[in-house]
């Protein structure tokens, strides 16, 4: 069986207290002044203990049973159903939410730890309370008065699900294509005709009501993405004395059957004339459903940081026992973890995570400033950094993520490839994370044609200046060097993206080793504050972790950084050069 989950509480601590200068940048923040990283390691410790102790016993038996559709009601894996409703009576789904409307209002950094070790403990189960807060931001941001009065309690606390619906058979990355359509009826209310995949949490068995936010056309709207509005399609209608009890015309006509995320119910969804209610301006629906896309593209990385924390504690859980082979001395059998193969995989993952939950913190620090800080310029800047993180984050913490579940897998051998023994579910749970929300490419793409040149570049300039910043003050240590090596990389490479703009096949070549480029000078960056802030802990062996963890990512991770880079200067010759019949 799977190792037992052990929640990363005291790291998160040591990030707010010593790295991320989490106090002060909660002190300055109206609504959060009393927020401390004391406060907030308490709830993430009853956070973990949930997680460990509710949601991963599920993991490996939810996969095994899956999701059913029987006579066209979902059936989800037994335990999820009374698990939910347990995690919304805790008020877990409220963390983070207005007060207005029933949330907790705590910062968006306690949130996204939160999502790391729900999606570490069950990823499956971890999307239904993450969609659905997806779409209560949706709607908060661009829902009318009457919209929000009516649902977006229930959303914000999780009694009710959300999900958003926008893939169709001819319509994915292009969602220009779609065909969905909106019929108004003349009483400010909206017939929905079409059909929609790949839709998470389309349906389940908690017994409550499920909003959808749909993309679909109305009649007269123009072809293209300017022709596409977003509506509220509940599961259940308001009756009257607000009952809901009348189902709403649309059902499940199939569930997808996938690699992995077994126990998440992923629809092929028909809406038969469903009601629905327009959210925002007509003709503006996917700039109204970025709002939920670009959370959930930072939740997506959540995930494969998460996947990857589960996968790398329950292989070292496994070298420390295993015995094979014979040891340096000649003696044996020894446990694999002192074979020198072995433990680099291991490092290979414990020098990701690390310095990648320090980032998303950072940058969920970032999220709470753009949402609260008193100076529009401060808050301003902050969402500039937020965004031009985003699609770094969805896709380098996915990537890695995967890589780390693999060669996880690896140091379990034979086990590894079992059912029973847990890890090749998070090899398959981790595949998705590259795909959905927008596919790792589609990241990259975001990254050099839009966020690296957005307010003339200013965002990127002043960003790679508070990491150079951070080196001229930094520690005596291995990665420092490596580190200014690594950035002036970055920076001759985003001179290149930004000559290059408009440009789409020499884009189109460069992106994925740029963002990949970014990533790990970013989470350089982040090894070098964890060390600057490892005396903080005393006399403990964690700064001896730290030293040897960052020493590891200098001399096999971040050499890396020259291969992107040449790769970038290499331009779209060899690329493009092949026709494409020889293909």
């Amino acid at each position: 069986m799977p190792a037992t989950y052990q929640p990363p509480v005291a790291t998160m601590r040591f990030l707010l207290e010593h790295v991320l200068d989490f106090d002060a940048q909660m002190a300055a923040l109206p609504g959060l002044e009393d927020v401390t990283a004391e406060l907030a390691s308490e709830v993430l410790t009853m956070a973990g203990r949930m997680c460990a102790e509710r949601l991963a016993p599920l993991n490996l038996p939810g996969d095994a049973a899956g999701t059913k559709l029987i006579d066209g009601q979902v059936f989800t894996a037994p335990g999820f159903a009374q698990a939910y409703a347990d995690y919304v009576e805790a008020g877990w789904p409220a963390l983070a939410g207005d007060p207005a409307f029933g949330g907790q209002g705590l910062p968006r950094t306690v949130q996204i730890m939160l999502d790391e070790m729900v999606s570490a403990a069950n990823v499956s189960f971890g999307l239904f309370p993450g969609l659905t807060r997806g779409a209560s931001e949706a709607l908060a941001a661009h829902g009318s008065d009457e919209l929000k009065a009516t649902y977006l309690e229930k959303l914000t606390t999780g009694e009710w699900c959300g999900a958003m619906a926008l893939t169709e058979a001819s319509a994915g990355t292009d969602l220009g294509l779609l065909r969905t359509r909106a019929d108004p009826r003349g009483d400010g209310s909206y017939s929905i005709i079409g059909t929609k995949i790949f839709i998470s949490s389309g349906d389940q068995d908690f017994g409550n009501n499920i909003v959808h936010l749909v993309l679909a056309r109305l009649p007269d709207a123009p072809a293209g993405v300017k022709g596409i509005s977003l509506f509220l399609v509940p599961k259940f209608l308001p009756g009257e004395n607000r009952t809901w009890d009348e189902r709403n015309a649309l059902s499940v006509g199939a569930l997808e059957h996938k690699m992995g995320i077994h126990a998440q119910p992923t629809c092929v969804m028909n809406y038969d004339g469903a009601t629905g209610w327009l959210v925002g301006e007509a003709g503006r629906g996917l700039a109204a459903m970025f709002t939920m896309m670009n959370a959930e593209r930072l939740f997506v990385g959540i995930q494969g940081l998460g996947l990857a924390d589960a996968a790398t504690q329950q292989a070292v859980a496994y070298a420390r026992e295993r015995l094979q082979g014979r040891g340096a001395d000649g003696k044996g059998p020894v446990p694999i973890i002192a074979h020198a193969d072995v433990r680099k995989m291991l490092l290979a993952g414990r020098a990701f995570v690390e310095p990648a939950r320090a980032l998303a913190a950072w940058t969920a620090i970032r999220m709470d400033v753009a949402d609260r800080h008193p100076d529009p310029r401060v808050a301003a800047a902050a969402h500039a950094d937020v965004a031009l993180l985003t699609p770094v984050i969805k896709a380098a913490f996915t990537d890695f993520g995967f890589e780390t579940t693999v060669l996880a897998q690896q140091v379990l051998g034979g086990h590894g490839y079992i059912h029973e023994a847990g890890m090749e579910q998070y090899v398959r749970d981790a595949r998705i994370t590259q795909i959905y929300e927008g596919t790792n490419g589609v990241q990259a793409m975001d990254l050099v044609s839009r966020k690296v040149t957005m307010e003339g570049g200013a965002t990127l300039r002043a960003y790679l200046a508070t990491i150079a910043a951070d080196l001229d003050t930094a520690l005596d240590h291995p990665i420092v060097p490596q580190m200014r090596e690594a950035l002036a990389l970055l920076e001759t490479a985003s001179e290149t993206i930004a000559a290059a703009a408009g440009d789409v096949d020499r884009l189109g070549a460069a992106a994925t080793e740029y963002l990949n480029l970014f990533a790990l000078v970013s989470m350089g960056w982040m090894w070098v504050r964890i060390l600057a802030a490892a005396p903080a802990l005393g006399d403990t062996r964690t700064p001896e972790a730290h030293a040897s963890l960052a020493r590891y990512y200098a001399a096999y991770v971040l050499p890396r950084a020259a291969l992107h880079a040449v790769r970038i200067a290499a331009g779209p010759e060899a690329v493009m050069a092949l026709d494409e019949e020889l293909f």
